[in-house]
């Protein structure tokens, strides 16, 4: 990890030259660097949390949402957990080297398609201290170098996190610039976006804002993680029980990450029953309702005071917070268009027993994960078996969804003939 002195110019150099040796390197050595990072994060616990503490304090100052703060905390059992997905990265098979594709050609040349690494990869996230630790493991086992740069209301916990990781592959002999943290505000967030021939690929994780400030900036291949605008759309044939529990668990059990639903869409067959049901579990839970004109009617007058009116901003806003936006709709195909219009193409749920409604939602709406009669909160690399993630692509090339080890390679093909030539 290099000193804030040094350009980013400079850090991106010092990662490429990094970069070799950890393509290079067997998975051995790789295991060994994860396996010494879980340890190191459990050793220096308590040192991570007393860093944690004062970026918790500067973001309680400034006002951040109980949300956003909960995304920040590091603690004890996040540490443990974080130590976990290290180890369970290093458990996954390697991806670098494996064959994708093997065959003869006719021409009896022999053709084989392997997984390589992308190079350097670039992170750039908010304040979520976790994926410091998520993408470094990835792009460890995954043989790229990494340059991180986090939000600055993290940045005692990530120049940490940083070190820590840095010091494990330092400890199994590979160089400590393949895990570098970089700084500084939007000018220094251009700089790093335009390092065409050092930086193989950048990833945005975090709301439109960013999204939106490296689109006006990049010349480097960007892969969006960004934001989750996500639905939960309970159909005329849902069993309602299930679905009121489903519903609170996408919004209840983590408001503050891009998975969670921010738009309840409920069937007018089963709203006279459903949505007080919903409205008073919601409002139980602390959650903000702001809905259309029919779902206050459905509510009755006596919930009057637990409901808001939905503005057209509320639809397509991703709250990331106890706010749910609630509106009735005739059909599954109504859903699927609002879904269309206001979705960000990251989870959206059906709850529906009816096999022609789910197989409908299934083809009409676009995004990168669709559930049937489960909560969206499961979008997510290691739910997926995949150890752990970088952020969850909502765009379509090359990776869709949650990003892992294989979304951080690309392939070459190695041809290999016996003295041919073409005629």
């Amino acid at each position: 990890m290099a000193t804030e002195q040094t350009s980013i110019a400079g850090l991106c150099a010092e990662a490429k030259a990094a970069a070799p040796a950890l393509a290079l390197a067997p998975r051995e050595q790789k295991d060994a660097a994860l396996e010494a990072l879980a340890a190191l994060l459990e050793a220096r616990s308590a040192e991570l949390i007393e860093a944690n503490a004062i970026d918790l304090q500067a973001a309680e100052e400034a006002g951040l949402s109980a949300a956003l703060v909960d995304r920040l905390l590091l603690d004890e059992p996040r540490i443990a957990a974080i130590a976990a997905g290290a180890r369970d990265v290093a458990a996954l098979d390697d991806p670098v080297g494996e064959i994708i594709d093997e065959r003869q050609l006719e021409n009896g040349l022999e053709l084989r398609k392997l997984r390589v690494p992308l190079g350097v990869v670039a992170v750039v996230y908010e304040a979520r201290p976790n994926v410091t630790i998520d993408a470094s493991a990835l792009c460890l086992k995954s043989g790229n170098a990494c340059l991180l740069r986090g939000s600055g209301s993290a940045q005692h916990s990530n120049a940490m996190m940083v070190e820590i990781a840095a010091d494990a592959a330092g400890a199994v002999g590979l160089p400590r610039g393949v895990i570098t943290l970089v700084g500084g505000g939007r000018e220094q967030l251009a700089e790093l976006a335009t390092q065409q021939g050092v930086v193989d690929l950048i990833v945005p994780r975090g709301g439109e804002g960013l999204k939106a400030a490296l689109e006006q900036v990049a010349t480097i291949p960007v892969l969006y993680a960004a934001s989750g605008n996500c639905h939960v759309f309970v159909d005329r044939a849902a069993k309602l029980q299930q679905a009121a529990r489903i519903a609170i668990n996408a919004k209840v059990q983590r408001p503050g990450v891009c998975n969670a639903a921010e738009t309840l869409l409920i069937h007018r067959d089963v709203a006279a029953e459903f949505v007080p049901v919903v409205v008073d579990q919601m409002a139980a839970a602390g959650v903000e309702l702001r809905t259309d004109e029919a779902t206050r009617r459905f509510a009755g007058k006596e919930r009057g005071e637990l409901l808001s009116e939905a503005t057209e901003s509320d639809w397509a806003t991703e709250f990331l917070d106890l706010i749910l936006a609630v509106k009735i709709v005739d059909s599954v195909d109504e859903a699927a268009a609002h879904i269309a219009r206001y979705g960000s193409g990251h989870s959206e749920a059906i709850i529906s027993e009816d096999e022609v409604a789910v197989r409908a939602f299934e083809l009409s709406v676009d995004a990168a994960c669709v559930y049937v009669n489960a909560s969206t909160r499961f979008t997510d690399g290691a739910e997926f078996g995949m150890g752990a993630e970088i952020g969850n692509s909502t765009q379509k090339l090359h990776a869709r969804g949650p990003i892992g080890l294989r979304e951080l390679c690309t392939f070459k093909y190695i041809i290999t003939g016996a003295g041919h030539v073409r005629g």
